[in-house]
């Protein structure tokens, strides 16, 4: 008898408050409808003869297996799992399930998903142990593009491995997505933010938080507040496919603060103004979808605006900027800037044609275009039965 289950869980993007936020401006996160999806299988006794723990990265076309007795030799501590109590993988830890994943060769231009195997062989031995399953992971997410496809992945993860376990309550009948209880998504966020660590070292929580939740957060001098928002919102994410280094980025903007202190200031508070503003729309319970669609427009803007005073755009977002601007759409960048992704919100009176044009003068750039709603479900989980 095998039992298997699929989980996804959302990427995220940044509304308004990126980099003013180090600052002490608010700033405001968001679900988007792209996802990375996890299906989990556990072994029958049928499958005795394959006594392995599999991994299957479908993006990138790379597979992983170790038998669970080489685990065990590794990791002789996983059978003493307690999945109710996340645990940080502690430095040393990190480097003996290293030596598991050195044992495939990884190519060179893939030697990035090392820290993301890492954490998965961690997540899954803290929840189940040493049980032979097989896992396969699937995303919509452009890798290191700041949509977050690492939180989704981590989200995901956990979502699968924890609705497996005896940690949370769920109903195996169910049909069709549905969601965690708060306590499940509780347990969830908290076990994902544990594989954010492996992977980023010192992550702020948010991506993983919002992944888990869904919808929107609104994030000040490190609390969060999770936000229901009353109004769907469409965007076309550009990834630029142009690399950007977050940590000099954040440095440069702190430079240019220490040079113009004043001014600099005056920048961090009117974003502050943005992103508080840009919330009170979002939760408004005004029907005129028109107006608000309006007043987003005008924030993005502004925030751009601010942005690119502070030093954080590039050649390929302003190749962006112009290119919607030609048919008057509104953009800004999303993340650290420097490349990375751009929004562009499509209004919800805009015809497909338009769209259409627009996607294909940005992909003659080089550029990949996506589309999504804002806002949408966190983690959702399916369980396929017993078969």
């Amino acid at each position: 008898m095998t039992m298997e289950v699929r989980a996804r869980a959302p990427g995220k993007i940044i509304l308004a408050g990126e980099h003013a936020v180090v600052h002490g401006s608010a700033a405001v996160a968001a679900s988007i409808g792209l996802y990375t999806s996890v299906t989990l299988r556990f072994h029958s006794p049928s499958d005795n003869d394959d006594n392995t723990l599999t991994l299957h990265l479908m993006d990138v076309g790379l597979n992983f297996s170790w038998p669970i007795g080489r685990i065990k030799e590794v990791l002789p501590d996983s059978t003493n799992t307690i999945a109710s109590s996340p645990t940080t993988c502690s430095p040393e830890t990190i480097k003996l399930i290293a030596t598991l994943v050195e044992e495939h060769e990884i190519p060179e231009t893939k030697i990035g998903i090392a820290s993301g195997v890492i954490a998965f062989l961690w997540l899954y031995t803290s929840i189940h142990g040493n049980k032979a399953a097989t896992v396969s992971v699937s995303s919509e997410l452009p890798l290191g593009s700041g949509l977050g496809s690492s939180a989704a992945f981590c989200v995901s993860l956990c979502g699968a491995f924890l609705g497996l376990s005896d940690s949370v309550k769920v109903d195996f009948g169910q049909h069709g997505w549905a969601a965690f209880g708060e306590k499940e998504q509780q347990l969830v966020n908290k076990w994902a933010f544990e594989g954010e660590k492996i992977i980023h070292g010192k992550p702020s929580g948010i991506d993983n938080t919002v992944s888990t939740f869904g919808n929107l957060i609104k994030f000040k001098s490190g609390d969060l507040t999770r936000i229901k928002s009353n109004m769907i919102l469409k965007m076309l994410i550009t990834n630029t496919k142009v690399g950007r280094n977050t940590k000099a980025l954040v440095a440069g903007v702190n430079e240019r603060k220490n040079r113009h202190p004043d001014a600099m200031t005056s920048v961090f508070t009117a974003v502050d103004f943005i992103s508080n503003e840009f919330t009170s729309i979002l939760q408004s319970s005004s029907d005129d979808h028109l107006q608000k669609e309006q007043k987003v427009e005008e924030l993005m803007q502004m925030n751009q605006g601010l942005l690119q005073c502070m030093g954080v755009s590039h050649a390929s977002i302003e190749t962006v900027l112009r290119a919607t601007l030609n048919y008057k759409l509104t953009s800004k960048l999303t993340g650290a800037g420097g490349g990375g992704c751009v929004l562009t919100l499509l209004p919800s009176l805009l015809s497909s044609t338009v769209i259409d044009k627009v996607i294909e003068e940005l992909e003659e750039c080089g550029f990949q275009c996506l589309i999504a709603e804002i806002g949408g479900n966190g983690l959702e989980i399916c369980f396929d039965g017993l078969s």
